[in-house]
Order: C-alpha cells, then structure tokens, then sequence
C-alpha cells in the first residue's frame, strides 16, 4: 500500500498551523502540526514520504536548533523553513545545512506549493537510495569471507596474479572466486564492481584494510 505523502508542519502560531495546513490537504498531501520543535520530537509517524516546514522562532528550541537535532540524529527530512523574521544570513545559514527552501511570510501558496513538492520528491529519492544500498549490502553479504577478501582486491585495482601472491593461492583459484563475487553482486563487468562496491560503502573498508 502506497502512502500519502505528510508535510509537518511546526509553527508556534495556531492560526497559521490551520492555514498550512488546510493549504497541504487542498493539494492531496496530508498534514500535522505542532505548535513547539519538542512536540514535534515526541510524535511518532508512519513510513510515509514527508517532508517539514519549520517556523525560525519558537519558544522552545528555535527551528535551527531542530534543523540540527535531525541532522545529528540521521533523519533524513526535507525541511522548508517558513518565517517572518528571516533575513539574508538566515537563508544562507539554512541553505548550507541543508535546507531544502527558504520563504518568508506571507508567503505565496503556489511558491510554498512547489517547495513542499520539492521536498517531498527529495525525501522519495533518498528512501530509494537507501533501498537500493540496503539490497547492494544484502548482496555483498551473501559473499564468503575469501570472496569479500578477494572483492576487497579486485577493487583496489590489482591484478590476479598479484592477489594470488597476497593470498598465497593459484592464479586459477583468484578466477574462480572472481566469477562468483560477479554472479552473486551480479554485475557484468570490473567497472559494474566498483560502482556497486562504492554505493555499497565498501570501498572504505577496502582502503583500511590495504593499510
């Protein structure tokens, strides 16, 4: 079952808690509000696509202060600051931790529209990403000891006969477990290999290990 994408909504003033969020429904998203950062940290939330649109002065913890709990916790939520208070350094300081906009109140709903679009298309192609890891890391897993040894030095760029020294094996032995680790992480080529192993973020480990 697809999930309607959520826009929170954290903003200190309850008439425009109401106001965005009559705005969200009206464009098929759905919506909930908070009136302080803290309220929003104790909600839990299902597995949709979402994204936030966060107030700068709250009573609490202001909405940079948010920015950087999120940041620091791993969640990867899109956030549109929205405020009437905000200023050029504020907008800079936002953009470079990663904010996704920038708006001032009042703000024209067609433009806060296409941030939230914005936003949520962004958090929809992070959740593929992190699908897309967690299978390549499913397939790296599914390698044997040797064979992630043996991975380990195909993307280091060495040689087979070099690896069969290193290993303390035949050269024909090295083939073999190379066309094992393709079939498993199924890639067709050295280039394939490195691009996954990459994604994966096993290449860092590959450079530890060759310390």
């Amino acid at each position: 079952m697809t999930l309607i994408p959520m826009v929170f909504i954290v903003d200190d003033d309850l008439s425009v808690q109401k106001s965005l969020g009559r705005l969200v429904r009206s464009a098929g998203f759905r919506a909930v509000a908070f009136g302080s950062a803290n309220e929003f940290l104790s909600f839990s939330w299902d597995d949709a696509p979402s994204c936030l649109v966060l107030d700068i002065q709250m009573p609490d913890l202001c909405g940079f202060g948010l920015q950087q709990t999120l940041s620091a916790s791993g969640l990867r939520l899109p956030i549109i600051f929205l405020t009437g208070y905000g200023d050029i350094p504020m907008s800079v300081r936002a953009i470079k931790a990663g904010a996704v906009d920038f708006l001032t109140k009042p703000c024209d709903d067609k433009e806060l529209l296409r941030a939230i679009e914005l936003a949520i298309a962004i958090n929809l192609e992070a959740r593929r990403e992190l699908t897309d890891i967690a299978e390549l890391q499913r397939r790296l897993s599914s390698l044997t000891r040797r064979e992630r040894e043996v991975c380990n030095h195909v993307v280091a760029g060495r040689l087979n006969k070099q690896i069969a020294h290193d290993l303390g094996v035949c050269e024909q032995t090295i083939k073999v477990h190379r066309m094992k680790i393709m079939k498993k992480l199924r890639v067709r080529s050295l280039a394939d290999l490195v691009r996954l192993t990459e994604k994966a973020g096993m290449m860092s480990t590959t450079s530890k290990n060759s310390t």
